[in-house]
């Protein structure tokens, strides 16, 4: 696909005030956006006008891909969430607004905002770029919203870890508990996400709670699997999934594929086949959905749920407003094949995207089609295994693949205290075989322990 005819567009560098673009939602996607308008460089003179509104309902960005790590006791929460004005410290033409958006108008050029804790005025807006991400997507699974685990925010990860230590801490006192599923750990879905919670999971209590508990039979703490296809990490080749599997059952997961979970019990997982696993743990790793904020924004939607863009991201019939990452039904123009998967290189090559297309509108010139470069797939099975598919048919397994990883995130997370964080707490758990944070906070996990409890 070539150039894209430049549609009506306000001619806003004509009056003296700076052209005005609120992205919302922290992201990949949204962080990505606001750093490439908030740069300078000499092909435009305009790029120097653009003013930033990054608006969240969280103070913070979350790098998402290690909050299994935090759910199983690896690392801290701060260690992978930065303060979102931290990030633009250097950037005087990027603003924060903590508030959740509640709606627009999208023909005068405002963002409707509730703040969390205090009031908060609306925001204009010349261009609208929606970056809102994903939710967890149950399809329907009755009790999954009930009794289940999410995991896709810090809340949800927290939660998480509360709820796995009360479980052994309940055990440990009344250890009949085991028989009723108490320490029985199922995960639902074997894409990257399930398997790296099981196989952090399994870790975690054959390596560290063992020595925690020492009068309880932690040896009968069981990590279940399902996944609903033939096989594990469905956007893999073959050897890769074989190794995957294979690594896992090496640290006692037991992996049942081509199940699916019928319903969820409290302290009972119900397969289609009829199986019930007594568990007092799920743990839903099988898919997301986009986030619903283009919906309540009267954006136009597919069958996901995802906001409906043009080839260059721009949303159908919205010509200032722009949808990247999750919540964005995006194409590849390299391939015409779509949607994307939700993954954060779409996300953040589509940020980046649409920041030059907002700046060739200011310039007059037609907008250019999004081309995704796909640099790879990773998933990480537990310390020393894990799996890496990178461009140039370069395939990667076991222990090449893990240092591979950890480089990868760590230089992608954000912030330098968090990357020296990250950095000491793997090394300390690399040469001790020990976690740090194995504490309980209270909340949500500990409440849901104690209600499934059977004296």
């Amino acid at each position: 696909m070539g150039k894209i005819p430049s549609r009506a567009y306000p001619d806003t560098m004509t009056c003296e005030r700076k052209h005005k673009v609120v992205v919302v939602g922290s992201g990949f996607g949204g962080l990505a956006a606001a750093k490439a308008l908030s740069k300078r460089s000499s092909r435009s003179s305009t790029e120097a006008d653009v003013e930033v509104t990054l608006v969240d309902r969280n103070n913070f960005h979350t790098f998402q891909p290690l909050l299994y790590q935090v759910a199983t006791s690896g690392l801290n929460a701060a260690d992978i969430a930065h303060p979102v004005r931290g990030i633009f410290h250097d950037s005087p033409g990027v603003s924060f607004v903590h508030a959740a958006v509640t709606g627009a108008d999208l023909e005068r050029g405002i963002v409707h905002l509730d703040g969390t804790s205090h009031p908060v005025d609306d925001v204009p807006f010349d261009d609208l770029v929606v970056a809102a991400g994903a939710t967890t997507n149950t399809f329907g699974t009755p009790g999954v919203e009930e009794h289940g685990f999410p995991l896709y925010n810090l809340a949800d990860a927290t939660a998480l870890r509360n709820h796995v230590l009360e479980r052994f801490e309940a055990a440990d006192v009344a250890p009949d508990l085991i028989d009723d599923g108490a320490l029985t750990f199922v995960v639902v879905g074997g894409g990257p996400t399930g398997v790296e919670v099981a196989g952090a999971l399994a870790e975690l209590f054959s390596m560290v709670l063992r020595k925690d508990f020492k009068h309880l039979d932690v040896g009968r703490a069981r990590v279940v699997l399902v996944e609903m296809l033939p096989q594990l990490l469905g956007p893999f080749s073959d050897p890769s999934r074989r190794h995957a599997r294979e690594a896992l059952e090496e640290r006692g997961v037991e992996v049942r594929v081509e199940e699916q979970v019928e319903r969820v019990e409290a302290t009972r997982v119900v397969l289609a086949g009829g199986e019930e696993i007594p568990a007092h743990t799920l743990i839903w790793a099988a898919g997301v959905k986009a986030n619903p904020l283009g919906a309540l924004l009267g954006l136009p939607t597919v069958g996901s749920g995802r906001i409906e863009v043009g080839p260059d991201l721009n949303v159908t019939g919205h010509p200032n407003v722009w949808a990247v990452g999750d919540i964005a039904a995006s194409i590849d123009a390299r391939t015409d094949q779509g949607p994307l998967p939700q993954l954060a290189p779409v996300a953040m090559q589509g940020g980046v995207h649409v920041a030059e297309q907002i700046r060739r509108r200011i310039d007059g010139l037609p907008t250019v089609a999004f081309r995704y470069r796909d640099k790879g797939t990773m998933a990480t099975i537990g310390r020393s295994h894990a799996v890496a598919e990178l461009p140039l048919r370069i395939r990667l397994r076991g222990f090449p693949a893990w240092v591979a990883w950890l480089a990868l995130h760590l230089v992608m997370l954000a912030g330098f205290r968090n990357r020296v964080s990250v950095f000491v707490n793997w090394a300390w758990n690399w040469f001790t075989w020990d976690r740090g944070p194995r504490v309980i906070f209270g909340g949500e996990g500990a409440t849901r322990a104690r209600a499934s409890d059977r004296p």
